[in-house]
């Protein structure tokens, strides 16, 4: 008895029911760096990696915060507050406050407007949430982590309720994915005598890791 055989190899058949599969399967192209943020990051990365020198909080977990709350400073908080950080007022606050609704709600449930810091400039919101996070007592435990443990960094926040979104230590850590963040906790930042160079001149110098 002749054995019956197929013409077509069992790995060729086995690619084409790969690939008709494929065809069925939802598929979503990754995600497009955004120019706006890119602008944002070149705009501001100086100043997250000054406040990851004096505070030793990750740069790219400074920005990606600030790319998160604010949508890289588009949304209306840092416009109109120039606060970066969505950093609420707390009852130590005595500077200038700024009103718009957030995750308050009154005593029947209904969302209430949150009274959140307002600074003369983003400047400031960046010097002030490191001030926040290393002057909150439930924020210490986070500065056990090096500088390059962005990870850590970002699950902490979380942990410690610095957000109310669920996701949001997986938002902070798909940015600097993205964005190839994590470059700039490698980094620190030089000031060079202002007699030789413009006022604007910056160094950045690479450390080790």
């Amino acid at each position: 008895m002749v054995p019956l055989t197929s013409p077509f190899p069992v790995t060729m058949l086995l690619s084409k029911a790969s690939l008709l599969l494929l065809l069925f399967l939802p598929w979503s192209p990754p995600e497009s760096l955004k120019p706006y943020v890119l602008s944002y990051i070149e705009q501001y990365k100086y100043a997250a990696i000054d406040e990851m020198d004096r505070s030793g909080i990750p740069a790219s977990i400074i920005i990606a915060q600030a790319i998160v709350e604010t949508n890289a400073g588009t949304s209306d908080l840092a416009r109109k507050s120039n606060n970066h950080f969505g950093i609420k007022c707390k009852d130590y606050w005595a500077g200038n406050t700024y009103y718009s609704p957030d995750d308050d709600r009154d005593e029947k449930g209904n969302i209430i407007p949150s009274c959140f810091r307002q600074y003369d400039s983003p400047l400031d919101s960046y010097k002030d949430h490191s001030d926040f996070l290393m002057q909150t007592e439930h924020y210490q435990g986070l500065f056990g982590y090096d500088k390059t443990e962005y990870v850590n960094w970002a699950k902490g926040l979380q942990l410690c309720g610095y957000a109310s979104d669920p996701d949001y230590a997986e938002k902070l850590i798909k940015t600097i994915r993205l964005y190839g963040l994590d470059e700039l906790d490698y980094y620190t930042v030089k000031y060079v005598e202002r007699s030789s160079l413009e006022s604007s001149d910056l160094a950045m110098i690479p450390k080790t890791k």
